[in-house]
């Protein structure tokens, strides 16, 4: 009689521990997703500017056609369409061209001093900074949930009802370096 409460209450402790691994594996998928959703929302107004600040630059600059085309030829997929990976992506890119695009801009001193260029920019700088914080919150929580689908036992639970690692929001080598334009 007591080994058989001995294993009930085994069992209990067991089938406790598996329901709360499961249920901190959802919690911390939950926060990835929230952190994700929110940094969407800074990459999407970023997406949005992007047509105005190019057709301001593309005024003064015209002949830096390649430098137009590569963002432009990013910016044309249909954001709503993709998956976050592929958001990480196509942003990871754009940070690039951005940054191809505000050098070619830096060459311009009739551009610099155009108000709608600095109120574009004004607001480009604004949206960096906010998809910088949330990129951090993201990244974050990708860190815990990663951590937690890696450690034993957790790995364990995570594996059997399919709780998987993100990808994080990082940089690619090409934006480490310095941008150089050439006329």
């Amino acid at each position: 009689m007591i080994g058989q409460i001995i294993i009930g209450i085994i069992a209990i402790l067991f089938i406790g521990w598996i329901v709360s691994a499961y249920n901190k594996g959802i919690v911390l998928r939950n926060y990835v997703r929230e952190a994700f959703s929110t940094m969407d929302v800074y990459l999407k107004k970023r997406w949005d500017l992007i047509p105005n600040l190019l057709e301001t630059v593309k005024g003064y600059a015209a002949h830096e056609k390649g430098v137009f085309e590569e963002v432009t030829k990013l910016r044309s997929s249909n954001y709503g369409g993709l998956n976050s990976a592929q958001k990480i992506d196509i942003n990871q890119r754009l940070n690039i061209g951005i940054a191809k695009l505000l050098a070619v801009a830096e060459n311009y001193p009739d551009l610099k001093a155009n108000e709608s260029f600095n109120n574009l920019m004004g607001e480009l700088s604004s949206i960096e900074g906010e998809i910088a914080d949330s990129r951090k919150y993201y990244n974050g929580t990708v860190r815990e949930l990663n951590t937690y689908t890696e450690i034993f036992p957790s790995n364990i639970i995570c594996g059997f009802f399919g709780i998987k690692q993100e990808k994080l929001f990082e940089i690619k080598n090409e934006q480490r370096e310095n941008v150089k334009v050439q006329f």
